[in-house]
């Protein structure tokens, strides 16, 4: 593939103006830059790994001898020894998981994975299952004494005191080891092999066979709305079919099986386990989706108004939905100098996290390649190891685009986040909630837009600013309607009735149902038919969107871009004081709720307006822009 541009580009350590560069010389360029694991293990033959994990199932059964019935006595060594198994198994576990991220077909693997989970399920569940249930079960007195006498008991006193709020919730010490024993057999084991046959999608375009990925990237990067129609036609086509059936039974499988659990845990509704882990009382997150519905939807159907004139269309189709502007530079960004403009970025806001950017590629924790068999998307997986190290490791499928640049920003937020609360609260309150552990990865993404924004400014660029705005628009609704409009379809899979007022027993849904519920959430949001958009071949999108085996979790992505968009907007009012508060936000990991995160920065979640105010200091605020630089260029709508 060629790409031809003749645009000024955003990034500024491209200075031709005409740059001419083929696919395969990117994935060259990209493809040298593959993480190191061999600090954890050797390879998949390491006898180290067996060996840990026989070790994981020795410490389990001298936790269960030491502790089991003495936490009033133990509490604080139980904490200790409680820690060194999870740092093991995180050394275990992240080495085999992101060994399998490159390569998910990978026979030799699967088997390592699955032997390494059956055995520790079998361990954990016999040995490690009366520690939740005597845990809460402690009295407040018999607390209170240990956290006046222990340091490590009063050090824990956050995590202690969240996990003693799913006490109704839990259930005999048999039945919970019995869920842990069968843990690898249930849904999760459906979601690995939808993982490996969604990595094997393969799509018939211009006499070429691409995966997912790449057609997807076609999707967004096409200035020919022909060719992306056509591209989205072959995309819903091809998930059609075998896939879709295995991708609906998937769902069944997730939603049934916690349909059932969550009755038996006395749950009142499927999202209770979610929001109480994520410490977001139920209104809030209610108020989130009614404020994302209220708001995030008019805002956007607006700005796709703006979108369409622009490329000179009445009605977009939804092929046009991420599509570049006209006078967008698609130029493909190598590798190093996308890490050169986010670096930079990173180091006009905080030296202290560039710094800890610098060292995710001098220690080599980041891979880069779209290779093939690799697992789809990107993500950060950032661990506590043995000895205390904290690590972070960045998962990428760099193709080149102003998308991946920011990806890039966005992965290394979550990565200098994990960093940070790692080496200062330890394996057991490292990991923020998914509602706000968003946070740093956002605002990593804001960073790095507004030092573009800043470079595009100087110039007096007025058009490549627009087109670097109405990307970042692009991507913001992306995070905060389309993730709501996950979470709509979502609920509505798990038993919420389309009015949102009641919850009932979730029925199993053929492919043509989960169809007809998908476009339904979908118009909700975006527009009935011509409204906005049309719809012609969205019906089987669904079908990949692995998030949805995860329940509940999409929400997490819009209440972080809110929250970030309103901490964002308190950088200027604060000055200097703002850094070092966000940066001991970050250190804080998941010892304090939302409330009490953001109480230095003078906000609080709980104003019925935190939401709506995100929504229009971010998003609103950014279209407003985008129609008076558009105004300049006489577009309007």
């Amino acid at each position: 593939m060629i790409i031809t541009v003749k645009f000024v580009n955003i990034f500024p350590h491209l200075k031709n103006k005409e740059k001419r560069i083929t696919m395969e010389e990117e994935q060259s360029n990209a493809g040298d830059q593959r993480w190191d694991l061999s600090f954890l293990y050797s390879g998949l033959d390491d006898p180290q790994i067996d060996a840990d994990i026989k070790s994981l199932v020795q410490m389990a059964e001298n936790f269960h001898a030491c502790h089991k019935g003495k936490l009033a006595e133990t509490l604080g060594k139980a904490i200790f020894d409680y820690q060194e198994i999870k740092m093991l198994e995180n050394k275990v576990m992240v080495y085999l998981f992101l060994t399998q991220s490159t390569d998910v077909a990978n026979s030799a693997v699967k088997a390592k994975i699955a032997a390494a989970d059956k055995t520790l399920s079998q361990a954990f569940g016999e040995y490690l299952a009366f520690w939740d249930i005597e845990l809460v079960a402690l009295s407040e007195a018999e607390l209170t004494r240990l956290y006046d006498n222990d340091p490590l008991a009063a050090k824990h006193r956050p995590w202690l005191e969240h996990a003693r709020t799913f006490k109704p919730n839990l259930l005999s010490e048999s039945v919970e080891s019995a869920l842990t024993k069968r843990s690898s057999f249930g849904p999760s084991a459906w979601s690995e092999f939808y993982d490996e046959l969604c990595s094997d999608l393969k799509f018939e375009f211009n006499g070429q066979k691409k995966n997912l990925e790449a057609m997807l990237h076609g999707l967004s990067q096409s200035k020919d709305s022909q060719e992306r129609a056509q591209l989205l036609q072959v995309i819903n086509r091809g998930l059609k079919g075998a896939f879709a059936k295995y991708a609906a039974q998937t769902l069944y499988m997730v939603v049934g099986s916690k349909a059932v659990e969550d009755k038996e845990r006395c749950y009142r509704h499927p999202m209770e386990a979610r929001n109480k882990s994520n410490r977001i009382p139920d209104a809030v997150v209610n108020a989130l989706h009614n404020s994302v519905e209220d708001i995030g939807g008019p805002l956007a159907r607006r700005y796709y108004r703006l979108k369409a004139a622009h490329l000179g269309l009445k009605t977009l189709r939804w092929s046009d939905r991420n599509a570049p502007m006209p006078f967008s530079d698609t130029t493909v960004v190598p590798f190093s100098e996308a890490m050169k403009t986010v670096l930079e970025a990173y180091q006009s806001f905080s030296p202290k996290l560039a710094e800890m950017v610098r060292s995710f590629s001098e220690n080599k924790r980041i891979d880069v390649p779209a290779t093939k068999g690799k697992r789809g998307g990107a993500f950060n997986y950032s661990v506590v190891l043995p000895e205390r190290v904290s690590a972070s490791f960045i998962f990428l499928n760099y193709l080149g685009s102003s998308r991946d640049v920011m990806t890039l920003a966005h992965e290394l937020g979550h990565g200098v986040h994990g960093l940070l609360a790692g080496k200062e609260q330890g394996v057991l309150m490292s990991h923020a909630p998914i509602a706000y552990c968003e946070t740093a990865s956002v605002f990593g993404e804001m960073t790095t837009f507004n030092f573009l924004q800043k470079a595009l400014l100087e110039k007096g660029d007025g058009k490549s600013r627009l087109a670097l705005l109405m990307g970042k628009i692009d991507d913001m609704i992306n995070t905060v309607v389309r993730q709501i409009g996950f979470s709509n379809f979502e609920r509505r899979l798990h038993g919420l009735n389309p009015t949102d007022r009641s919850w009932s027993e979730p029925q199993k849904l053929s492919p043509e149902e989960l169809s007809a519920i998908w476009l339904e959430t979908l118009k909700r949001l975006y527009g009935e038919e011509g409204e906005v958009f049309t719809y012609e071949n969205t019906e089987n999108l669904w079908t990949y969107i692995p998030h949805f085996h995860n329940p509940f979790y999409v929400y997490g992505y819009a209440f972080g871009e809110l929250l970030t968009q309103s901490l964002h907007a308190q950088q200027a009012e604060m000055g200097d004081r703002f850094e070092p508060l966000y940066l001991d936000m970050l250190r804080s990991g998941s010892t304090k709720n939302v409330v009490e995160l953001l109480k230095p920065f003078g906000l609080d979640p709980r104003d019925e307006n935190f939401w709506a105010n995100g929504a229009n200091m971010g998003l609103g605020a950014m279209i407003k822009d985008a129609e008076q630089l558009s105004r300049s260029m006489g577009v309007s709508i």
